[in-house]
């Protein structure tokens, strides 16, 4: 173990069960090289050396088996080649820019299904980076949904229930039960319950952190990001009774001192808008989600699919 010569007895050689008996016994029962040395038995070392050396022993080991732990999982995260679809809003037509034809999400589950994909939690994924729980399927894929639009509770959860599938809803919590187009809160509470929604983070009024940093004072703009951070995940914990350590960058916006903040706020993971599979080589903060509308169906959304050397 870890490459340490355990000093096992004939009789006893590759019964792993019998480690810990094996080393005691070769430390205090097998004869001395130099013969002229006391023998421990008879001046009473024993029980005063065993326990010592058992507790090293363990200590030892236990810090092996901790290295051998984090490169498993480093070497899972290294594996990791996951596409995020990121959905807005769903509607029987397409009313602007952001809304998915409920047909057409309905054909892009039938996609994955016939293809071999799993649609797993975004958490699943995040722990796959963290080093945390099982190797991820040989397909994974995650559905998240931005904003908190009241189609998702009308027109995709229906879906959702059919098919049995996660989704991570990613939330900026000004807008429910205030806004006409958005959730309420008793909705989302519903979505929770199910068991098929996990509710994250989308800053607490989705704000356009560009503009904001040039109208604002650097002292100004540090308590402006710290407030749409730390509100947004208190509120949203506070009502719905969960725990929110994901971020959904609003406009994909991002930079190191956004990241920064986000770190310090309580948040493990957070989500752009870059167009690519989330791999080994993404950073934790900033992992790429492909933005779906209406116009990705058919070849543009197989497209998504296709090995990295037909893209």
């Amino acid at each position: 173990l870890c490459g340490f010569p355990l000093p096992l007895t004939p009789s006893r050689k590759g019964r792993g069960n019998f480690i810990f008996f094996e080393m005691t016994n070769a430390f205090f029962f097998q004869t001395p090289y130099n013969s002229s040395m006391p023998n421990i038995h008879s001046k009473g070392l024993l029980k005063i050396l065993a326990p010592f050396f058992l507790l090293s022993l363990v200590a030892w080991l236990a810090i092996c088996n901790a290295g051998n732990a984090q490169t498993a999982g480093q070497a899972n995260a290294a594996a990791i080649d996951c596409p995020i679809l990121l959905y807005h809003r769903f509607g029987p037509a397409p009313v602007d820019s952001m809304t998915t034809m409920t047909e057409v999400f309905l054909s892009h589950l039938h996609y994955l299904k016939t293809h071999g994909y799993t649609v797993i939690p975004l958490s699943r994924l995040v722990d796959a980076y963290l080093g945390k729980g099982a190797p991820l399927p040989a397909r994974p894929v995650v559905i998240t949904v931005d904003d908190g639009h009241i189609s998702v509770y009308t027109e995709m959860l229906p879906q959702v229930t059919k098919a049995s599938i996660p989704v991570t809803l990613f939330i900026y919590p000004s807008a429910i039960s205030n806004a006409s187009y958005a959730m309420t809160w008793d909705q989302l509470g519903e979505l929770r319950k199910s068991g098929l929604f996990d509710i994250q983070s989308h800053t607490y009024w989705h704000p356009d952190f560009r503009k904001e940093r040039k109208r604002l004072t650097f002292v100004e703009y540090e308590k402006f990001v710290d407030m749409q951070l730390t509100k947004s995940k208190t509120v949203l914990e506070k009502k719905l009774g969960i725990t929110v350590d994901m971020l959904s960058w609003p406009f994909g916006i991002h930079d190191d001192y956004l990241i920064s903040r986000a770190v310090k706020a309580g948040y493990t993971a957070c989500f752009t808008i870059e167009a690519h599979h989330a791999t080994g080589a993404d950073g934790i903060t900033k992992l790429p989600r492909y933005l779906l509308t209406n116009a990705n169906r058919g070849k543009e959304f197989e497209w998504i699919f296709m090995s990295k050397e037909s893209r």
